[in-house]
């Protein structure tokens, strides 16, 4: 479902543009129709009223818990049954953020990355995105969505775009705490700027070589490095909000001294921070994760040498929950159990 054929019932039964507001904003804030001055007996057509027991129900079963995975920093990583019998992942973050996957699958292939392992099964509906936020607010206070989860969300631009909307206009979440991750497809350059909502950008960096990226991430757009950068400086000279760079630090792969040399050279004087997160350890793959000694260094080393670093743990490493891995653990039990 989509948020747009959501206005399209409403519309049917009678409901003007701010009838539709208001249903989507008490879904999208998981308030109650009863709250505030307005009660829905005084204010919305009654062919919405009646409509309203259904339609919510409708919502609520767009997105269920499988299973929950509580970490002891704090997140939990919820594997999360969608309508068709797919599943995603949503991870609720410390500091009441939530991380939302925008695809059941990835074309983009990262080979550090389990989501990418069995391709691009489906896109993720705009109606399916923003559920998983809602999902997220039965639990806990919800003020930032990353769009950092399974998926990548330039390859399915209408359905994130139109959540990025409604979540920015409805949910009483600031626009610089949505953040829009890619790997940089053109496509997102072009349309973040023209929406009302304007999200805050994050770019998969990874490397400042070229060649090594296109290894890395063998199906991304062919943009090196400072291409890659020269786009998000544009943006966030737009926006002013600083680009977030994410680096997945990986042992003996992009953590030698000419990667530090060359994110030197590639960010310094940027409006840019530099996110540097020490890989989730997969099984049945070669990366390694450097020790938090190491990473420590190489983030102080750049903080130094004008590089605004943060660094970053991945959440629910100790429950193995790695971006796709809750999802492959599922599928095989379902496999054996089918076999």
């Amino acid at each position: 479902m989509r948020i747009e054929a959501i206005r399209e019932c409403l519309a049917s039964l009678g409901a003007l543009p701010e009838h539709q507001a208001r249903v989507l904003r008490d879904w999208v804030q998981d308030a109650p129709h009863e709250r505030g001055r307005r009660r829905p007996a005084d204010y919305l057509p009654k062919a919405v009223r009646a409509a309203l027991p259904g339609l919510d129900a409708e919502l609520a079963g767009l997105a269920r818990v499988i299973s929950e995975h509580p970490a002891e920093d704090g997140s939990a990583r919820l594997l999360v049954g969608l309508n068709d019998g797919q599943a995603v992942e949503t991870v609720l973050l410390p500091r009441d953020g939530v991380c939302v996957s925008s695809q059941v699958g990835c074309a983009v292939g990262c080979q550090f990355c389990m989501t990418g392992r069995d391709g691009l099964l489906r896109q993720v509906t705009s109606g399916e995105i923003v559920a998983q936020v809602v999902l997220a607010r039965t639990r806990r206070p919800v003020k930032k969505v990353v769009f950092m989860g399974m998926g990548e969300p330039a390859h399915n631009l209408d359905n994130v775009l139109e959540a990025i909307d409604l979540l920015g206009v409805e949910a009483n979440i600031p626009h610089k705490n949505l953040v829009f991750s890619t790997v940089g497809d053109l496509r997102a350059f072009e349309r973040l700027p023209l929406g009302r909502v304007k999200p805050a950008l994050a770019l998969s960096l990874h490397t400042t070589k070229p060649a090594l990226r296109t290894e890395l991430l063998p199906r991304a757009p062919r943009l090196a490095p400072l291409e890659l950068v020269e786009f998000g400086e544009r943006y966030a000279r737009l926006t002013g909000y600083p680009v977030q760079y994410q680096w997945t630090l990986i042992e003996g792969v992009n953590d030698g001294e000419d990667e530090l040399d060359g994110i030197v050279e590639l960010l310094r004087g940027k409006y840019a921070i530099l996110n540097m997160i020490p890989y989730n350890m997969i099984p049945g793959l070669a990366f390694r994760r450097p020790s938090w000694e190491r990473a420590r260094v190489i983030a102080a080393v750049l903080h130094a040498r004008g590089v605004l670093t943060k660094l970053r743990d991945s959440a629910g490493q100790d429950v193995e929950g790695g971006c796709g891995q809750l999802r492959a653990r599922a599928g095989r039990t379902i496999r054996l159990n089918q076999a």
